[in-house]
């Protein structure tokens, strides 16, 4: 597991490209064996594995996480953009199709994740934030959610967000997780953009063709900077940074949410004139 330490907005500003993309990117998802990056900002991990052969999600050797398994003071949310696949917790089996979604309560002791065919693997991303308390396991199935239409044509930014897990669907103890997808034709996400000083986020952008790219930009709204994002690259946003895109093609992004609370709407707009 790799591990990524808080950055200070005001180095931020003198970055390069080099370092700017070592600090907030996170590459080489959806390995065979499972990858994760561990955040020293609010505590997040990512990860993701496409499995060719059942991988269990564990604490490794030589990880300083203080505790004996993965969930032993973490709750986690996984999302699956591949094939089907099945998630087993603690005996129990969960089938995922693809956009199926499966939150995971703090306490269970095993999760393996598998595929149903290794020619067309599941592709499990997911986030894991501490928690304090456990709450049922629960699966999720995107067409069971009524999603909140966003933005409109004529301004490039028509999309669908759907809500996995969130107070009152599927309770958990801060992290807050969902799924947006860009309606083709449109590009841009989250814009008019915004901060969330109590939460920070994590963006995994998918659906996006091998030849286009999205330009997601972070930094304070009057510092902003530049990330060249491809498909199936995620990206850490600190609670003091924009977080927005626009691609050469629609795509779709899953976004993993911790804090101080739980209120998707808590957020500090900023208007469109006041970025620099």
């Amino acid at each position: 597991m790799e591990v990524r330490y808080s950055v200070n907005p005001k180095d931020v500003k003198r970055f390069t490209t080099d370092e700017l993309r070592d600090e907030f990117l996170i590459q080489g998802l959806f390995q065979s064996e499972i990858q994760m990056v561990y955040s020293h900002v609010d505590r997040m991990i990512q990860g993701s594995v496409a499995p060719t052969s059942p991988r269990e999600l564990k604490v490794k050797a030589g990880e300083n996480m203080g505790v004996s398994y993965f969930l032993e003071r973490r709750e986690l949310g996984i999302i699956n953009i591949g094939g089907s696949g099945k998630v087993d917790v603690d005996g129990t089996v969960y089938d995922l199709v693809r956009t199926d979604g499966l939150y995971v309560g703090m306490g269970a002791k095993k999760v393996i994740f598998s595929s149903d065919d290794t020619k067309n693997p599941a592709k499990f991303y997911f986030n894991s934030a501490p928690a304090h308390k456990t709450y049922p396991t629960v699966k999720i199935e995107r067409s069971s959610i009524t999603p909140r239409h966003l933005g409109s044509i004529e301004t490039s930014n028509e999309r669908n967000l759907y809500q996995y897990i969130i107070p009152g669907r599927v309770e958990s103890c801060q992290l807050v997780m969902g799924m947006t997808a860009l309606e083709p034709g449109n590009m841009w996400n989250s814009m008019p953009c915004h901060t969330h000083e109590r939460r920070m986020e994590v963006y995994m952008y998918f659906d996006l063709p091998e030849t286009d790219v999205v330009m997601h930009y972070m930094g304070q709204p009057q510092e902003t900077r530049h990330v060249v994002m491809h498909n199936e690259e995620a990206i850490i946003s600190p609670s003091w940074s924009i977080h927005a895109g626009v691609g050469t093609h629609n795509y779709t992004f899953i976004w993993g949410m911790v804090g101080e609370n739980q209120e998707f709407d808590d957020m500090d707009n900023i208007k469109i004139p006041d970025l620099r």
